[in-house]
């Protein structure tokens, strides 16, 4: 598959310029090192080999689409692999604010969505990052109000919130437009559909005040608009071949994956370990994802929120890379991006490695992996 050639344009480089807030949490002192018995031994994996460092920072979000880093966190499966090494995790609101983070050294590994990936990965010229995994497909929904939208031809002329100009969902839904034959300028999403950019956070109220007519979001905030009397008009993933889209992804610093190759495949090890439980024991790992999610924000969801959100994620170790290429396609398409070589972005051999040790089945880079 030919390569995709995207760049941010400058509007969306500004934007994602703008300081944004990372909720940094303490060490947690997972793995051996934690426990008092084990202090001053070395850095020994589950494997029992030593490993490069004492510690890996790894980001994410406090969303059910960033459960593969919740659960393994939680539930102690990427500490298992690390041995002596501890786990340093902080949590973030935006892609942008965990890509600075991690062109700082502030993490080593990320979950993070495909937008942020690629415009990290375009910025810096191909010097930044690299993506080395799957976590998550789908969780993503058009919901809207049902007294004002019955079909999805209703939409024309109503108000629809996505969470962010150029943001993952905002460009699926921009293509989606394209492809009804309506026209909308995807800078200020003015068209025959008003796209408005909303925070999550606060696109359930402006839904309950009528100020959008439906949204355009990821998991949990349209089971959260479903609760509040919204109803469902499409699931993207019925977009997508075999119901499948890249809605998160592992990254690493390619400084951090040059110097400590035997820690990422440990944390890689992990997340294999994490899935393989998530979808082996699906109500407790709902349930595991919940009490991080608690502990990170104060608040649980509920089940009425939580349940329906948590059927419409998969859990899986590919990262679609193809899909990924379509959706900085639909960017280019949209006139968000323009055009440069992505060759590069994926580093799938340390996953490869471990998928065929397990008895796995080898995932694909699209032909945009290291050469």
């Amino acid at each position: 598959m030919p390569a995709t050639r995207i760049t941010l344009r400058r509007s969306l480089a500004a934007a994602a310029a703008l300081p944004l807030l990372a909720v940094a949490l303490t060490a947690c002192g997972y793995g051996s090192a934690a426990k008092d018995d084990d202090a001053g031994k070395a850095n020994v994996a589950a494997d029992g080999k030593k490993l490069s460092a004492d510690t890996v920072k790894i980001g994410y979000f406090p969303n059910l689409t960033h459960a593969t880093a919740l659960v393994g966190i939680q539930e102690g499966l990427i500490a298992k692999e690390l041995g002596g090494t501890t786990v340093e995790p902080s949590t973030f609101n935006a892609g942008p604010s965990e890509i600075e983070a991690l062109n700082a050294g502030s993490i080593d590994i990320g979950f993070i969505g495909p937008s942020p990936a690629i415009n990290g990965f375009s910025k810096s010229k191909g010097k930044s990052l690299r993506i080395i995994g799957g976590s998550a497909s789908g969780g993503v929904k058009l919901v809207v109000n049902p007294k004002k939208i019955k079909t999805l031809d209703d939409l024309k002329g109503k108000k629809i919130a996505t969470p962010q100009l150029g943001n993952t969902q905002d460009v699926a839904f921009l293509n989606w437009i394209s492809e009804k034959g309506w026209k909308v300028d995807a800078q200020s999403g003015k068209g025959d559909v008003s796209v408005v950019r909303t925070d999550n956070k606060v696109t359930p109220d402006a839904y309950k005040s009528g100020s959008i007519d439906g949204a355009w979001v990821p998991e949990p905030t349209a089971s959260k608009l479903v609760a509040q009397g919204a109803e469902v008009l499409l699931d993207e993933s019925t977009l997508w071949p075999d119901n499948k889209f890249v809605i998160t992804n592992i990254i690493v610093s390619q400084k951090f994956l040059s110097e400590h190759p035997d820690v990422v495949e440990a944390v890689l090890r992990g997340s294999v370990a994490t899935n393989a439980w998530i979808n082996a024991n699906p109500d407790k790992a709902k349930a595991s994802a919940n009490t991080a999610l608690k502990k990170l924000s104060g608040k649980a969801l509920p089940a009425e929120v939580l349940d329906p959100a948590w059927k419409s994620i998969q859990f899986i170790d590919d990262p679609l890379a193809a899909t990924l290429d379509t959706e900085a396609k639909h960017a280019v398409k949209a006139g968000l991006l323009d055009e440069t070589d992505l060759t590069g972005i994926y580093d799938l051999k340390p996953l490869n490695k471990i998928l065929k040790a397990a008895g796995k089945p080898e995932v694909d880079d699209a032909g945009l992996g290291v050469k």
